[in-house]
């Protein structure tokens, strides 16, 4: 475990964690409990929570319940277990708050499933929705466009990988690891780490070069896949080393014409020069 960090919440803290493990971020639930329910002191957040897990557990949901235990800085100083939990945790506890802080986040949970819902029934509302949200993050058309496209590339891949066995989670993860290490001589969490990033998507912060350049290798080791037909997940590995050495030959060769390298430690907020305040603007009333 790593990067303890404290998070502001109306100018109140709560503590927080990385688990590099996990690739989670975990927050103290009693800091949370405090804030939504004005309690004075940690002593009244604990009992509080202690009562409100009670109950969310007799209600039948394990996945609260089953809150884990990391040792934080408590107000003594001193390093003490307390109960943490992930955003999927976080946000169902905030649920079953009954304070008028934590109806910004119930309404917006109750939005999110709305257009999920929508976006079952009509798809494309989707595709509108994710170009709306880049183009709010300050990512220009160009870039946008190809995100788009490497989506459609990255399914085209996963529908190979289906046909051919491949099990989504683990091994998803370990054929895109040999894709990306194969075109960029790294793991993702390596590259990843170069950026400087933890739960944030790769992709969304890849120069329109590297994103192209990922694109190749994905659809090449689909393209692979789909000739050799690998039978075994042995044989899909080396698909995926293929697909990813052909990008790493092309990355090469534009290295060598351009004299500088392709793959960049800059994040999106670098490569798209983000406006300043622009998440805080997004909300504003148009005043043309």
């Amino acid at each position: 475990m790593g990067n303890d960090k404290i998070q502001l919440f109306e100018n109140q803290p709560i503590r927080t964690a990385w688990v590099e493990e996990e690739e989670e971020w975990y927050f103290s639930v009693v800091d949370v409990v405090r804030i939504l329910t004005e309690q004075p002191d940690t002593d009244g957040a604990r009992n509080y929570w202690k009562v409100l897990k009670k109950r969310i557990k007799e209600e039948g949901n394990e996945l609260v319940t089953n809150c884990n235990q990391l040792k934080m800085k408590a107000q003594d100083g001193k390093m003490r277990l307390t109960d943490v939990a992930n955003a999927e945790q976080l946000l169902r506890i905030i649920q079953s708050i009954p304070s008028k802080k934590a109806e910004p986040f119930k309404l917006w949970l109750a939005q999110v499933g709305r257009e999920r819902m929508e976006e079952v029934i009509d798809p494309e509302l989707t595709i509108e929705r994710a170009l709306e949200t880049y183009a709010k993050k300050g990512y220009s058309r160009e870039w946008i466009n190809q995100r788009l496209q490497a989506i459609q590339v990255r399914k085209e891949l996963t529908d190979e990988w289906d046909k051919r066995g491949v099990k989504k989670g683990v091994e998803y993860a370990i054929l895109t690891d040999e894709i990306t290490k194969a075109w960029s001589g790294m793991t993702t969490r390596q590259y990843k780490n170069l950026k400087g990033l933890k739960k944030e998507n790769l992709r969304d912060n890849m120069s329109t070069l590297e994103l192209v350049l990922n694109m190749l290798a994905e659809a090449t080791t689909a393209e692979i896949s789909k000739e050799k037909k690998p039978e075994t997940f042995e044989d899909n590995r080396i698909v995926a080393n293929e697909g990813g050495a052909a990008a790493g030959e092309a990355r090469a060769a534009v290295e060598k014409r351009t004299g500088k390298p392709v793959i960049t430690n800059k994040s999106a907020n670098e490569l798209q020069n983000l406006v300043t305040g622009l998440i805080e603007d997004i909300g504003k009333p148009n005043d043309n």
